[in-house]
């Protein structure tokens, strides 16, 4: 658990995909990798928002080379058709930033595929992005894929008896989950190409506690729908104002996971001050107990294969 310095490299000529990046993390993410001169693709949603994250990377980076891509995680045909965009173009892809999630809505909804929307979202939509970017990503010469877990992720367990919140929908026990799955799919990644000898390092970061994620403010008359999540993030942004931090700080884990010559496979890196939230630095963080079940790793990763139809090479 020591302490790491985030210093990010030249990445001239290097092609980074970041989800969801029109706001917060990923937005600031794929700003810090343009400055850095990467060309970087925003698998984006949203094509409006997208053009005016855009706008903002460009208005600090005039030579910006980053492209729009759509991208709906929660419909496999969305992600299909991502990769099927990409692998056309036949660009290698030295780094995937798997950022992108849903964060416990109030009420259980469910993907275009029928998937419990967090899960579905945030794992499994990802799962399967992966999957179609892999051949594009053994082609680079030293790829890596960073998936972005949460703090949420240490308390939290896989419900396999009920998967997908079918009868008894709990937002943060959901989202928890989802972020676990996303940790636990790093290592296991890392654990296969290792093995299969992909040539792919996989690892995680965690943002903590980011200022420019919040909630926005609630409209008037709408008090009733603000949901647990947001007013604890409301009081604790009022109240401890030290564990939130700025979001170029919240982004130093993710840029030293995907960017570092001494970040390792299968590790996860968290701000370095209390509780992972903040503090400013970086540090590779203890792995919960929950992902290093290698037996719930190799169910959770045949069970996402047979939801999402897509397959990793097989191994040896």
């Amino acid at each position: 658990m020591h302490q790491r310095d985030v210093v990010v490299p030249d990445l001239a000529g290097k092609l980074i995909v970041v989800t969801g990046s029109t706001s917060g993390v990923g937005l600031a993410l794929a700003a810090r990798f343009s400055a850095a001169g990467a060309e970087v693709v925003m698998a984006i949603r949203n094509r409006a928002k997208g053009e005016r994250a855009l706008s903002q990377i460009r208005a600090r980076t005039p030579d910006a080379a980053v492209n729009i891509k759509r991208l709906d995680l929660a419909s496999l045909d969305s992600v299909a058709a991502l990769g099927e965009e990409l692998t056309a173009e036949g660009k290698p892809i030295d780094i995937l930033i798997n950022n992108a999630a849903v964060i416990a809505p109030m009420k259980r909804d469910t993907t275009i595929d029928g998937f419990e929307m967090q899960f579905g979202t945030n794992h499994l939509g990802h799962f399967a992005l992966t999957a179609h970017l892999l051949p594009l990503l053994r082609a680079a010469p030293s790829p890596r894929v960073v998936t972005i877990s949460a703090m949420a992720a240490r308390n939290a367990r896989i419900h396999f008896d009920d998967l997908q919140f079918e009868t008894n929908y709990k937002p943060m026990q959901a989202y928890g989950q989802s972020k676990l799955a996303n940790l636990i799919f790093a290592r296991e990644l890392e654990r296969r190409s290792h093995d299969g000898e992909w040539g792919v390092m996989s690892n995680s970061a965690h943002p903590g506690m980011a200022k420019l994620n919040s909630p926005k403010a609630t409209e008037a008359g709408e008090k009733a729908q603000v949901s647990r999540p947001e007013r604890f993030i409301r009081l604790t942004q009022r109240l401890l104002p030290f564990m939130w931090q700025e979001i170029e700080q919240a982004i130093e884990p993710t840029l030293y996971a995907a960017t570092s010559p001494q970040a390792e496979g299968a590790a996860l890196y968290t701000p370095r001050g209390f509780l992972e939230a903040a503090g400013g630095g970086v540090r590779q963080a203890a792995i919960p107990d929950q992902a290093q079940n290698e037996a719930a790793a190799h169910w959770l990763w045949e069970i996402s294969e047979h939801l999402t139809g897509t397959k990793y090479p097989a191994m040896q």
